[in-house]
């Protein structure tokens, strides 16, 4: 019915979106109209009905109502009240059919305006239908019963059609409605979901951008071709630094970056963009971007995007600025650098000339024994001179070469076995499986020799230190296990950072700077290798370290001419 009222208002307006006045008079004009027209017939074809006081009541009647319509504030009454408006339309429809007799057949089938009404009002759905069945029998039985003629049978069934069409119309418009309506409902609810996610998505992305302006870490996020996607303000003003002289929008390829401290021109494959296009993801990957002197450091990083069916649909990128951070490591590692040459010099003097001194005959106990405490403590300050210029300088490229752990470890504990006798520590090494490995001897040696030396130096006197080496399933691991002190689990937390001592070893007298562990992990990783600690406090550590057996990774410094580098100047895989 609405497509209907709405073909009578040029569809300029939908129906649903009027006043309710609005609707109740567009309802009733169908009915008004009609009659309208029928009136308009008879003055042409019949003008002497036009006399006929049934059918003069009729049609003002039907003028009445429409004017109630339009006068009536039904916003303000009862909501189904407006029903009552269909209902008295059967009077005037009853009149028209009983004032035109014969001569207008059909007449009473105006009814159906009046039924379709109250079918398709959405209110009182049984009642509505039963009701406009019940009028329209009304409207044929009424006269017959106040007619002069004998009420018969034949005079009750004879109308009965229009009654039964009347009912069967009610049903079929309520049935449609009804399903019209279900359907609304479902819209209306799909609409208002859809309504609820648009605003929802607006405010993240009204967040997300104001996210985006907010950090001051470079963002781009670019497709799985490439193509970018979004770029935040921070990003812009980074790749301002990098456009080659006269060319304002160049592609990725021809941006200014370089490599190798901001010296050489970084490969197109290596650039983090066609990195994270081949669907790599990545860390702490250092570019250097722009022309000295404005150049700047990036530390890039880089994270896929996938979909709900895990297929790669793009990467988001961050660019951090570690200019400043680059310059205070590398005056770190200078400053610790020349203090190291400073202290180095002199105590490899002291060292020499004690060793001298206690090569004298005859010396006294007093004398030897001072000299035995200038030797051992002159080692112990070449040791950590020594382990500030690896920090400082960086482990050089690894030498691999085949080798056998077990062996390397029977070296380590020969060699520390005066300290473990020393200390009234056990000292043993046990090896089972395979243990050839691909390694650079040298610096597995030096990991061994730190945690043993730490294993000894934090037992007490009496307790056992115990190296063990396995093999198999293409690795090689090493476990070295000792009963002292240990560890808290913050301090455990914490053991492989650079200058991390413990509160207890800090308040004994144990000598150290907290750079062997750290070191260690630096060595293991960069053979591909992992190292891990389990402590406790009061009953002691285990340290365990994992090579593979195949060696160091291919890339063991750097990819292509970037890398990830770590705060003491050193070079590792990103």
């Amino acid at each position: 019915m609405e497509k209907v009222l709405d073909l009578l208002i040029l569809n300029r307006v939908k129906f649903h979106t009027l006043s309710l006045r609005g609707r109740v008079v567009m309802s009733q004009l169908p009915l008004s109209i009609t009659m309208l027209f029928l009136c308009v017939g008879t003055w042409i074809f019949y003008p002497p009905l036009l006399s006929d006081p049934q059918f003069g009541l009729s049609m003002a009647l039907n003028a009445v109502l429409l004017a109630a319509c339009l006068l009536v504030p039904w916003d303000k009454l009862p909501y189904p009240s407006f029903l009552l408006i269909p209902l008295l339309d059967f009077v005037p429809i009853a009149l028209l059919r009983e004032g035109t007799g014969s001569l207008l057949t059909g007449v009473g089938l105006l009814a159906a305006f009046p039924v379709i009404w109250l079918a398709a009002s959405g209110q009182f759905p049984r009642l509505s239908v039963i009701a406009g069945a019940l009028a329209s029998l009304a409207m044929v039985w009424i006269p017959v019963f106040l007619g002069e003629a004998a009420v018969t049978l034949k005079s009750l069934t004879h109308p009965l059609l229009v009654p039964f069409m009347m009912l069967a119309i009610g049903i079929t418009v309520r049935v449609m409605t009804a399903s019209m309506m279900e359907q609304q409902r479902v819209v209306e609810a799909k609409d208002a979901e859809l309504r609820r996610l648009l605003a929802a998505s607006g405010r993240r992305e009204r967040l997300l951008s104001a996210v985006m302006s907010a950090v001051d870490v470079g963002v781009l996020a670019v497709d799985e071709d490439g193509n970018t996607v979004l770029r935040n303000r921070r990003q812009e003003e980074l790749r301002r630094l990098a456009l080659p002289p006269g060319d304002a929008d160049p592609p990725e390829s021809r941006l200014e970056l370089y490599a190798d401290g901001g010296s050489t021109v970084m490969p197109v494959q290596n650039r983090p963009i066609r990195r994270a296009v081949r669907g790599e993801s990545f860390s702490e990957y250092f570019i250097w971007m722009g022309r000295k002197p404005r150049q700047r450091v990036l530390s890039t990083s880089a994270q896929a995007m996938v979909d709900d069916t895990g297929q790669r649909e793009g990467t988001v990128l961050a660019f951090s600025d570690v200019t400043e951070l680059m310059a205070a490591v590398e005056a770190k590692n200078d400053f610790l650098s020349s203090v190291s040459h400073e202290l180095r010099t002199p105590l490899t003097s002291i060292q020499g000339y004690a060793e001298l001194l206690a090569m004298t005959p005859d010396l006294s106990p007093n004398m030897a024994s001072g000299l035995d405490t200038i030797l051992r403590n002159s080692d112990q300050l070449l040791t950590l001179v020594k382990d500030l210029l690896v920090t400082a300088a960086g482990i050089s490229d690894l030498q691999p070469v085949q080798a056998d752990l077990a062996a390397i470890a029977l070296q380590a504990v020969v060699a520390a076995e005066p300290r473990a006798a020393a200390g009234g520590v056990t000292l043993t090494a046990q090896s089972e499986g395979d243990l050839g490995v691909v390694c650079d001897p040298s610096r597995v040696r030096q990991v061994l020799d730190n945690l043993v030396s730490n294993a000894i130096k934090y037992s007490t006197q009496g307790g056992d230190v115990t190296v063990s080496c396995t093999g198999g399933d293409g690795v090689v691991k090493c476990r070295i296990a000792d009963e002292g002190m240990g560890m808290d689990a913050e301090e455990r937390r914490n053991v492989f950072t650079r200058f991390f001592r413990t509160p207890a070893a800090r308040r004994s007298s144990i000598p150290g700077l907290g750079l062997g562990l750290a070191l260690s992990k630096d060595i293991v990783e960069r053979h591909g290798g992992s190292i891990s600690c389990e402590s406790e406090a009061g009953a002691g550590s285990v340290f365990t370290f994992t090579l593979p057996a195949a060696g160091p990774p291919q890339e063991n410094d750097a990819v292509g001419a970037g890398g990830r580098v770590v705060p003491t100047g050193a070079q590792s895989k990103p």
